[in-house]
């Protein structure tokens, strides 16, 4: 894990998307991760590369890792990634 990517900053990052902001992680999965069945969804770990989620599908967990389309270059860098694929999500979820 690069610098930018400490183990604080992947925490940090995944309470805050899964305390404020559950539903983007959802779609994620579905839409990024391929689990169009998944009911809920944790971010459990955030890298340069992508990011890894756990998704809930008929009570069963599953593992999704997300690669991102580039390699982020820091915090301030997933969060604009981190909004842009939820935005992209939301129209392909339509």
């Amino acid at each position: 894990m690069s610098e930018q990517f400490s183990a604080e900053i992947s925490s940090r990052i995944c309470n805050h998307m899964n305390e404020d902001h559950a539903n983007a992680v959802v779609l994620y999965a579905q839409v990024f991760g391929g689990v169009t069945q998944a009911s809920t969804a944790q971010m459990l770990a955030i890298d340069a590369q992508g990011m890894d989620l756990t998704a809930q599908v008929n009570g069963e967990s599953l593992p999704v890792r997300i690669q991102f389309d580039h390699v982020l270059a820091d915090a301030e860098d997933a969060h604009h990634t981190l909004i842009a694929m939820v935005k992209q999500a939301r129209v392909q979820a339509q």
